[in-house]
């Protein structure tokens, strides 16, 4: 999930069978509602923390069309109207090492958990571009090595600072007057080379002990952060190939952390169009795509890969401008083409659909039977379902697919009691 009018498809906000009411409790409530029917371990928002503005210099296209990043809400305050209208579901928000403060996000992690009744998890990001440093008043951004080794002291002392309560430190003995064991209420005392703080956190430790930890690093840099931290790896890889090659880089990394290879869930994205017939899925998913200015994929493009495509002809083919040698990250536009040749508004229009986002386009049944291939193939441990309008792809999935997946076994039909972190791993407390 986004807060906000795009997810990976840019299509949401423009749905012909009805408005997406984006920017009201009701609609995301009504969507935890539907998740949490289906089953679902869990949503996330991704988030960021500035507009798209690198196409053409201007946010001009981004704002103006509505590209991924022209709302993005802060997601907290939404995922506690959720844990409000839900039992089960885990409740995942983005938060930046880059742009935050230890403190402050153990203190937030900490209250979702206790409201939630040990449902939370923390997407940790890093952070992708200038956009976002010019909002917190930096010239540039930091160096990608850099904000790594930052958001590896940032969540040494969040750690520290959610075990700074003992498991039984709060005694509440209401006849004695004893609130807590200062004994059990540890100062974390943490002096690095990013951050100093104190502590100990404000809140008794909650019932996970600290949230899941998602994370989604790609680059072998973050992949390393991902195997030493993560519990959850999103990834986004666009056939079985690079799925499997991607599982295959996580088990790798995992080892060299001393981590067993089950230690994080891998999921992949898909983004299902599901229909009666296999044609009726396929209109769905023409529908779609029709509604994808190639301006607004183009503009959320330069976002991820900062940098200005504003300047490139539509109708060129990506092999004429690669042929001139001009710079603008051209390899962002390369790796959409492929091997074969397309236009620049082509490629836009592709990005602007579903982020490279893979696609499973049939039946409920055709549907269900390619997501339980590619986990018999482990590509994957499970998914994270990308709608591409909402909240119809999660309702078509939770009323077809999900009792096709239950009658094979695959899914649950009940949840367990526990928290998230029992769900996924089979394991309470953190420690």
């Amino acid at each position: 999930m986004v807060a906000g009018p795009v997810v990976h498809s840019h299509a949401i906000w423009r749905n012909p069978a009805h408005e997406t009411p984006f920017l009201t409790l009701p609609y995301y409530a009504d969507i935890a509602r539907t998740l949490e029917r289906g089953m679902f371990d869990f949503v996330f928002f991704a988030d960021r923390l500035a507009i798209s503005d690198r196409y053409g210099d201007s946010h001009e296209i981004g704002i103006g069309l509505g590209d991924q990043d022209a709302t993005r809400m802060d997601p907290m305050p939404i995922l506690g109207a959720m844990a409000s209208v839900t039992t089960h579901l885990g409740l995942g928000a983005t938060r930046s090492t880059t742009y935050d403060a230890p403190f402050n996000l153990a203190r937030e992690f900490a209250t979702l958990d206790h409201l939630s009744g040990g449902r939370a998890a923390w997407n940790v990001v890093t952070s992708m571009n200038d956009g976002e440093a010019l909002n917190f008043g930096l010239a540039a951004h930091l160096g990608h090595d850099e904000r790594y080794d930052r958001a590896d002291e940032f969540l040494e002392l969040a750690f520290k600072l959610w075990d700074s309560w003992d498991a039984d430190a709060l005694i509440l003995d209401r006849a004695r007057g004893l609130y807590a064991d200062p004994g059990k209420v540890h100062y974390a005392n943490h002096a690095g080379t990013f951050f100093r703080s104190r502590g100990p956190l404000n809140i008794p430790r909650s019932p996970q002990g600290r949230p899941v930890i998602i994370q989604a690093g790609s680059s072998g840099r973050g992949k390393a952060f991902a195997a030493k931290w993560s519990e959850v790896i999103f990834a986004l890889q666009p056939s079985l190939t690079r799925m499997a090659a991607f599982k295959s880089d996580v088990v790798r990394a995992l080892e060299v952390e001393g981590r067993p290879p089950d230690a994080a869930k891998v999921m992949m994205a898909i983004m299902p169009f599901i229909g009666k017939t296999r044609a009726e899925a396929e209109a769905k998913r023409d529908l779609h795509d029709s509604l994808v200015d190639p301006r607004v994929g183009l503009s959320t493009l330069a976002a991820h890969a900062n940098a200005d495509f504003g300047s490139l002809p539509l109708d060129a083919t990506v092999d004429e401008i690669c042929d001139t040698g001009s710079k603008g990250n051209l390899a962002a536009l390369r790796s959409i083409a492929g091997n074969g040749s397309m236009t620049i508004a082509e490629a836009g229009r592709i990005y602007g659909r579903g982020i490279m986002c893979p696609r499973t386009v049939g039946t409920a049944r055709e549907v269900a039977d390619e997501l339980i291939a590619i986990i018999d193939s482990g590509a994957a441990d499970g998914f994270v379902i990308s709608p591409a309008f909402l909240p119809d792809t999660f309702e078509d999935f939770v009323d077809e697919v999900v009792p096709l997946l239950q009658a094979s076994g695959r899914l649950r039909s009940s949840y367990a009691a526990g928290s998230l972190r029992e769900r996924l791993a089979g394991v309470g407390d953190a420690t």
